[in-house]
């Protein structure tokens, strides 16, 4: 079995909503809907590597939070992938949308509507009771 990628990502909150990221349409899982973040880097950290990735897809600096949750997942003929999800209440700037299709800051309980990606969905399930827990 292949060596698993291990990605980070962020559940930014505000306001009582969380962000939501559309992936284009030229991406794999095009249309999909995803929380922000990417692959770690040789020499990064977990949390430093989602710190980038919020610079780079969303031109936000970020305190990354607690961790919410870790997951692996393997799509169908790809190496498997490590998910850790942080959450993210502090950051400094506006998310501007730099790389994704659509953005949209959604109630927790309403993230369901929407078509996310496989491996977010256990997380997606057990998200609003983990912030009311944080």
């Amino acid at each position: 079995m292949p060596n698993a990628v291990e990605v980070s990502a962020g559940i930014l909150f505000r306001d009582g909503r969380v962000l939501a990221c559309q992936r284009r349409a030229d991406q794999s899982h095009a249309g999909k809907w995803e929380f922000p973040g990417g692959k770690r880097e040789a020499g990064e950290s977990i949390e430093a590597c989602l710190r980038r990735e919020l610079r780079e897809e969303l031109g936000i600096e970020a305190t990354v939070g607690a961790e919410l949750w870790r997951t692996t997942h393997t799509y169908p003929g790809r190496a498997p992938v490590e998910l850790v999800f942080f959450r993210v209440d502090a950051f400094r700037g506006e998310p501007l949308n730099r790389v994704f299709a659509d953005l949209r800051w959604l109630p927790a309980e309403q993230l369901d509507a929407l078509d996310f990606l496989e491996a977010d969905r256990a997380l997606i399930a057990r998200l609003p009771a983990l912030l009311r827990g944080a």
